[in-house]
Parts: C-alpha cells; sequence; structure tokens
C-alpha cells in the first residue's frame, strides 16, 4: 500500500474518528511541549506520555502497570532534568542519552516523551508502526527485538520521508501509520 497524500489524509480522519486518545492527545500536543521545555509541570505531566505509550498498546494490565511504575521509581528531579534536558538537546543521541537515563525509560518510551516534547520533530516507536512502514515499502526490516537509537533514527527518517513527500507533518504521519491495518491490531 502507497502511502500518498490522500491515503494519508483518509487514515488520519479515520484517527480522529475512531481512536479514543484521539481529544486528549491534541491537547497534550498544545500544552505539554512548553512545560516540559521550562520546567513548569509535576509529576503527572510528566508520567503521562509514559502512561499514553503503553495503555494504547495490548500489553495485559499487569504488565502495564509493572512499566508505568518503574517511571515512577524516579525522583521527580530526576525527571525533570531528564525532560529538559531531552527537550534542550541538539542532537537525537542526546535526547535519548537523557531520557534512557531514567528507570523505565527504554527507546520507545523515550520516543513517546519526545512525541510530547517536540511533537512537531518526532513520533512514538512501536511494532505497529514499524510494521506499517515496512507494509508501505518505506522500512525494511523486522521490528527490531531491542530497540537500538539507530533504529529510532531510521524509523524517524521514514516517517520524515513520507510527511515531505505527502506535505504533511509527522504527527499527522504517525497518526496515519496506527490506523494502517489497524484491524491487524484490533485489541490495541
Amino acid at each position: 500500500m502507497d502511502l500518498t497524500r490522500d491515503r494519508i489524509d483518509e487514515l488520519a480522519a479515520e484517527y480522529e474518528a475512531r481512536e479514543p486518545f484521539d481529544l486528549v492527545e491534541r491537547e497534550h500536543v498544545e500544552t505539554v511541549p512548553g512545560a516540559f521545555a521550562s520546567g513548569e509541570f509535576g509529576r503527572r505531566d510528566a508520567e503521562w506520555p509514559v502512561q499514553w505509550y503503553y495503555r494504547r498498546r495490548s500489553l495485559p494490565d499487569a504488565n502495564r502497570r509493572a512499566a508505568e511504575e518503574r517511571f515512577l521509581d524516579n525522583d521527580y528531579e530526576a525527571m525533570v532534568d531528564a525532560i529538559q534536558g531531552a527537550a534542550a538537546a541538539d542532537s537525537l543521541d542526546e535526547k535519548l542519552d537523557s531520557l534512557t537515563a531514567l528507570v523505565g525509560v527504554d527507546v520507545p518510551v523515550a520516543s513517546a516523551i519526545l512525541t510530547f516534547t517536540h511533537p512537531d520533530a518526532y513520533v512514538a516507536i512501536g511494532e505497529r508502526e514499524w510494521d506499517a512502514l515496512r507494509a508501505a515499502g518505506e522500512l525494511d526490516g523486522a521490528y527490531p527485538d531491542a530497540l537500538a537509537p539507530d533504529d529510532y533514527g531510521r524509523y524517524l527518517d521514514a516517517v520524515r520521508r513520507v510527511a515531505d513527500r505527502t506535505d504533511h507533518d509527522v504527527w499527522t504521519v504517525y497518526r496515519a501509520l496506527w490506523r494502517l491495518d489497524a484491524d491487524d491490531y484490533s485489541s490495541d
């Protein structure tokens, strides 16, 4: 399936109509980046992208809760420092290094935090989105068992290429990827 401008528009509209997190995501994309950059946010704000990441996916409740609780093991000041550091860092590697220094934050969770830190430049990664890009011929290889920063960089490059080619922002492309072959992930 080609990811054309019209197809991205269609899938993004479907996302808006059918995905339960749509409204709250849009609200957070508007409010969270400034708070993360300034450090003017609370513990629950820091936790929100982590919860969002896990609650969108089909994880058993016990696994999801355990993952979210690992993140809460971090000291609040460490969260603020890591998130502000990621917001201010120039390179993707620096951003990921800052975030993955936190307990419970691997590259996929860091990508979720970056999604709400710089939604104009970064989007979350997961097997579903990776598989959508691969099925569309935009990304080679299976989703890695242990996602490395370079894997996220390749994924992000593919999302950006699609965005540039179809004249969309990365957030719209991400939402379209989430809906692509959604029936294969109907329990998400």
